[in-house]
């Protein structure tokens, strides 16, 4: 069959199939704009980019320097300072804007590598299969088979004590969770007809992939990747309460609330970190949920309406 009649026939399988309609080249994911007149949707992507805004601005926006020690140590908020001083005589409210400049872009790091290793090697055992698939899900499967918290502190416990090590620990136990999902993707759609049909036509298995796979399965790991920047933080954050992550005097989130462990009558020491912590997970969290409604590929065919960017 010649390839202008592969071409046709293929087209009038497209028209009479909804299920077919997938573009054999890149496209911007779709987002439908009735989904994102959610109102948690819209909150959460306010919180998180007020976040992001006072990590990028917060040398500006700081009253003192969060490492200096020449305030009254242990000073209720209010009383001279906005959100108080901790036993050291440091601004608590300076360390938590400071503080979103180590949490905030470590975590989108993480997750931006954990995708990148994960849907990668995914790709690759969904698409060649056999032995390339054993292998690398072998190592997914012994790296998921250990708790993620636990296997996360082991190695960063031997590693040292550190941000870049506790970045490293988050890493080995973050990416196999976009690599078990990547390859269940793919083994989804590399029989699709689409793809076969530009594998008839000579497609490279590198050009299988990058044209006709990875433009439908980007919505999904998109979504978990949203969802996973507020575990990120929690992940770095734990590891910095244990003593794992940052180091003093750098100012993170998770290490503040350890320092407020010991000064427990304090209040203000672990409650203001503590809210930094619960409000950009949680709004992470409800973009990711908006994600999810609005990249949803059957409820954009079955339910149909609203515009779409």
């Amino acid at each position: 069959m010649s390839r202008p009649t592969l071409d046709r026939a293929f087209s009038k399988a497209e028209a009479s199939d909804p299920a077919l309609d997938l573009p054999g080249r890149w496209r911007r994911p779709r987002l439908r704009l009735g989904r994102w007149s959610a109102p948690l949707g819209i909150a959460g992507a306010l919180v998180a980019l007020l976040w992001i805004v006072i990590a990028i601005l917060a040398p500006v926006i700081q009253p003192h320097d969060p490492l200096a020690q020449d305030l009254p140590i242990l000073q209720a908020p209010g009383q001279g300072t906005f959100l108080g001083t901790d036993a050291l005589g440091r601004d608590v409210f300076s360390r938590l804007l400071s503080g979103a400049r180590v949490t905030i872009p470590l975590a989108l790091l993480l997750v931006v590598m954990s995708v990148l290793i994960g849907a990668i090697l995914g790709a690759v055992a969904g698409f060649f299969g056999r032995w390339v698939d054993e292998l690398i899900m072998r190592v997914t499967d012994l790296v998921m088979a250990f708790p993620t918290v636990i296997l996360a502190m082991v190695i960063a416990a031997a590693l040292g004590a550190s941000l870049l090590n506790a970045v490293l620990a988050a890493l080995i136990v973050s990416w196999p969770s976009y690599a078990r999902l990547t390859r269940g993707l793919v083994l989804g759609l590399r029989t699709s007809n689409y793809v076969v049909s530009g594998q008839l036509l000579g497609f490279s298995p590198l050009r299988s992939l990058w044209r006709d796979i990875a433009p439908n399965i980007v919505g999904p790991i998109l979504v978990l990747a949203s969802l996973d920047i507020g575990t990120a933080i929690l992940l770095l954050s734990g590891l910095s309460f244990l003593g794992l992550g940052a180091k003093p005097p750098t100012p993170e989130w998770g290490s503040m609330v350890s320092d407020a462990v010991q000064n427990f009558d304090s209040w203000w020491l672990g409650v203001f970190p503590g809210l930094a912590i619960l409000t950009i997970v949680v709004a992470f969290n409800f973009v990711g949920d908006a994600l999810r409604d609005a990249l949803d590929p059957k409820s954009r065919t079955l339910r149909g309406g609203g515009p779409t960017l």
